[in-house]
């Protein structure tokens, strides 16, 4: 099994080029989103760590943005919790696609979180300016605070593209994205 590393900035497209892969992609922003929606064991341990913000199950956004924005040490409590439990959630879809060719692994902090592994092959998503704004305009509940807090986690962006075997400049059009992938999933069958 290949494992492909998606990098990029917030809201550069990273999720919308993992999906063009064919393989099986591990988002681990899914993830999160679920673990606040079904996971009461994560629920506890939050209300436990910041009961100020986190006060109902399942978890939403906008106590998760309250606390961050409230106190830098929250995101660094929330992430202690969630990143644990993402990495099970990694593992067992690693398991479960241990037969495959290929999997995409669309992790925001891969890198930082040292969940690559030497032989990644790691795909830097870039895109202008103007599009990941707008992109992140769409989201809902867009905070751009919020946004500047998760930048500030991440390592720069030169070093992830430099680290990164290939650059899929994203317009944002699933023509352009399935060429691109095209030839990178050729080159990597061709090694």
């Amino acid at each position: 099994m290949i494992r492909i590393g998606i990098l990029g900035d917030i809201g550069s497209g990273k999720s919308f080029v993992a999906k063009h892969f064919g393989y099986p992609v591990f988002n681990a922003d899914y993830e999160v989103s679920k673990l606040y929606q079904e996971n009461i064991n994560v629920y506890r341990k939050l209300k436990k760590l910041i009961p100020k913000y986190i006060y109902e199950f399942p978890i939403n956004k906008i106590q998760l943005s309250k606390a961050i924005l409230a106190n830098e040490s929250n995101l660094q409590k929330i992430i202690k919790i969630v990143h644990k439990e993402i990495q099970n959630k990694m593992k067992s879809f690693l398991k479960k696609n241990r037969n495959k060719k290929f999997v995409v692994l669309d992790i925001p902090l891969l890198l930082e979180n040292k969940l690559n592994k030497k032989n990644d092959i790691l795909v830097y998503v870039e895109s202008k300016r103007a599009d990941i704004k707008r992109n992140l305009k769409k989201r809902k509940n867009f905070n751009s605070r919020i946004t500047n807090k998760f930048k500030n986690i991440q390592l720069p962006l030169v070093y992830k593209k430099k680290n990164s075997r290939f650059i899929i400049k994203n317009k944002f059009t699933q023509k352009s994205v399935k060429v691109k992938i095209k030839k990178i999933l050729k080159i990597i069958e061709n090694e």
